[in-house]
């Protein structure tokens, strides 16, 4: 089930913008991400969201798991995104540093992540990370 923004608050991304002016053109009007750091947050919106239909259409096929089944998993709470570092290393490759925030049963968590980021076909696929720790 698609769920949706029901207010203009801010985007769950982070940015300043109303969800439809920032990652709702992506997830719900089928604009391409311009770079891997917008396509990152508009996929932290997909999880916020439970929309594993977009999650899925901008996952590589090389990595891609058939489902997520994010319905079946506990529902995180999720608090924040912050950005940590942005690399187009390549004008095909990037990769993007972040921190997610999250409540969990009321205990809070980190998800600290490096991910990978491919430009093919005229649009960036997420490729797969590297959860770090220790930050």
């Amino acid at each position: 089930m698609k769920q949706r923004n029901p207010t203009p608050q801010n985007c769950p991304c982070g940015k300043t913008l109303s969800y439809e002016a920032c990652c709702g053109q992506y997830l719900d009007q089928g604009e391409m991400a311009k770079t891997a750091e917008t396509l990152m947050r508009s996929r932290y919106t997909a999880y916020v969201l439970r929309r594993e239909d977009y999650l899925l259409a901008t996952w590589h096929t090389t990595t891609r798991p058939e489902i997520l089944a994010l319905s079946d998993h506990q529902q995180n709470q999720w608090l924040g995104l912050t950005v940590r570092l942005h690399d187009a290393f390549a004008p095909d490759r990037a990769v993007v540093e972040f921190v997610a925030r999250y409540k969990q049963n009321g205990k809070a968590y980190r998800l600290h992540e490096r991910s990978r980021f491919v430009f093919e076909q005229g649009r960036w696929f997420y490729v797969d990370g590297d959860i770090l720790t220790g930050s």
